[in-house]
């Protein structure tokens, strides 16, 4: 028997180490998650999805709390902080919540994951928030107050993303008119003649709202 004989024969294909991936199983993660929410993200739908056995994922990853922690990373590199320590702190806080808001009306299912899950294990989120942070006490935010606008500017945020995915018609009073008719007439009048959707409208509207509540160091008329 020759020695290339008895060698052992060549494994086909790439092995599994190189094709599955954090990349791979977080695309995969939030593939599915998008298309069946969260009640259908289990690690053995996630397996399936990948095409893989869920032995082999857990080679992966340790859970399913750390697929989500990757998720949130993943989704928070699409949030733009690039206005903090360029722009005003008010610009860059509307470049950031609308950013914000628009990425996560894209991606409404995760909303009720990212909004519970700790910055533990999650870097990039850990950046961002930190990028916001910095910005907002170099415009003189009292620390103390740092994290209570963030967090009711980030509430806002998530409330509006599933505001920016909800129905034309969602405050059609239809038959019920009479009963509610200040309501109704309201509802009415809303201008659209600038065609900005209402959900826009009210982003907007709020988001003004709480900037003007931050106790930012704000220059005097001769500055």
């Amino acid at each position: 028997m020759t020695a290339d004989a008895s060698a052992a024969p060549r494994r086909a294909g790439r092995p599994l180490e190189m094709v599955l991936s954090r990349t791979r199983i977080t695309a995969a993660a939030l593939a599915l998650i998008t298309t069946e929410g969260y009640g259908g993200f289990t690690m053995s739908s996630l397996a399936r999805t990948l095409k893989v056995a869920p032995s082999a994922l857990y080679n992966h990853v340790s859970s399913k709390q750390e697929v989500l922690q990757w998720l949130e990373d993943h989704v928070m590199t699409m949030v733009d902080v690039s206005g903090f320590g360029s722009e005003p702190w008010d610009d860059a806080m509307r470049r950031w919540a609308w950013s914000y808001r628009d990425v996560f009306a894209r991606h409404s299912p995760l909303v009720p994951l990212v909004a519970v899950l700790p910055v533990t294990g999650a870097p990039e989120t850990l950046k961002m928030y930190e990028t916001v942070a910095v910005g907002l006490a170099g415009a003189g935010v009292p620390v103390e107050t740092i994290i209570p606008a963030i967090v009711a500017v980030e509430s806002f945020i998530f409330g509006s993303a599933l505001d920016a995915n909800a129905p034309a018609d969602i405050f059609d009073t239809g038959e019920l008119a009479d009963s509610s008719p200040t309501f109704t007439a309201a509802v009415l009048g809303q201008d659209r003649s600038t065609g900005e959707r209402p959900a826009d409208v009210a982003f907007q509207f709020g988001l003004e709202a709480l900037l003007a509540a931050v106790p930012a160091t704000r220059p005097g008329p001769d500055a």
